[in-house]
């Protein structure tokens, strides 16, 4: 039944049709009980404390329903947090935020590649500036209140996550186009501070292609001076929460060595495994129709095997001991449990939700409880 909505979708402009139709969907879940009705259609099978399991869903304090979330940039500005939960979301990473709001590039600026089940995307951190966004989740708080934001002092290293978990809310956190890389440090701290009631970890965004210069702040120094920093910070805070760094798969090997030398070094929380690409070899797609597109980064199922061999290494050479969130190319229950069995603590999809549909993480659950 999707393929023939997504048939019909994909004949118009890819950004309005996400508008339209997360829009659509958030109009029926102001319905109660149409929510519940999806709910229960997309619910997917849980695992419980009396079934063995090969995965961990869970990661410090943090309590995950189950492995599946969703990467930062399909939600960016936290207003569809309600209708992804009745999806079946394990995690929601909102985002990337800026101190300011922005426009973000020129449209038209995201581009589908059927013939190679992959998106293109130029946004360049488009979003409603982090005190509209922290609003917002204040309010999405409030309205979960019989839940807490984080269960302070559970220890949960060999529970089983449940169906009554909450919604985890990351933030992914990145600089306005206007400031200056000396002065980027700044802008991760005020949104940061803004954020942390309201998110229940962090994710540092250096690695989008779509922000002149950002890529710049993936070498060690800058990154070392930003990520030192807001570790100060969550000192400061009753609360800490988990702070990860999203890289790039266009890292060589000696900067993804100095990224996990760096992580250890200052005792870094996790890595998120990866963002999109600016790499165009081996695509289907005709060349002429990429240039028709220009540049972005490209994301979905051309990412697949390099994003699994970036986990694997960084989880080999460190014994596992760098908690990873795997994103990148990832379809089906298959691509999920690669990843997981490459390393991965939790996986995220966006592409492949776009190309598969609402059914995704539902699909994704059936697969991984079957092969546990």
């Amino acid at each position: 039944m999707y393929k023939i909505i997504r048939n019909i979708l994909f004949m118009f402009d890819a950004e309005k049709v996400h508008h339209f139709s997360m829009n659509a969907l958030r109009i029926l879940c102001s319905i109660p009980f149409i929510k519940k009705i999806i709910t229960k259609l997309f619910k997917s099978p849980q695992f419980t404390n009396v079934e063995p399991s090969n995965f961990n869903f869970q990661l410090f304090n943090l309590q995950f329903k189950n492995p599946v979330g969703l990467a930062a940039g399909f939600d960016k500005n936290a207003k569809y947090l309600n209708e992804l939960e009745a999806l079946g979301f394990g995690f929601v990473e909102i985002g990337t935020v800026t101190p300011l709001p922005q426009g973000g590039n020129q449209t038209p600026r995201l581009f589908r590649l059927p013939k190679d089940k992959a998106l293109i995307n130029r946004m360049g951190f488009n979003n409603d500036g982090v005190l509209v966004i922290a609003d917002r989740l204040k309010k999405w708080q409030l309205s979960v209140n019989d839940l807490p934001l984080v269960k302070k002092g559970l220890q949960i290293e060999n529970q089983l996550p449940n169906a009554n978990c909450k919604l985890i809310i990351g933030g992914n956190i990145g600089k306005n186009k206007i400031t200056p890389n000396e002065n980027a440090w700044k802008d991760y701290e005020i949104c940061f501070n803004a954020l942390h009631d309201y998110v229940d970890y962090f994710v540092v965004n250096v690695s989008s292609p779509n922000t002149p210069g950002l890529r710049e702040l993936q070498e060690k120094e800058p990154l070392k001076k930003i990520l030192t920093h807001l570790q100060n910070l969550n000192k400061n805070f009753t609360q800490q929460k988990p702070i990860f760094l999203k890289i790039a798969p266009d890292l060589t090997q000696t900067q993804i060595d100095d990224v996990i030398d760096l992580a250890q070094e200052i005792n870094l929380d996790g890595l998120v495994a990866a963002n999109t690409t600016i790499d165009r070899d081996n695509l289907n797609t005709q060349h002429s129709v990429l240039n028709t597109m220009g540049a972005g980064g490209l994301s979905g199922l051309p990412l697949k095997n390099k994003c699994t061999e970036i986990v694997k290494y960084i989880s080999q050479k460190t014994n596992g001991k760098i908690p990873i969130i795997a994103s990148g190319g990832i379809f089906n229950g298959a691509d999920a449990k690669e990843k997981l069995d490459a390393g991965a603590c939790l996986v995220q999809v966006w592409t492949g939700f776009v190309y598969e549909g609402p059914a995704i993480v539902k699909k994704i659950m059936k697969y991984l409880y079957k092969n546990k």
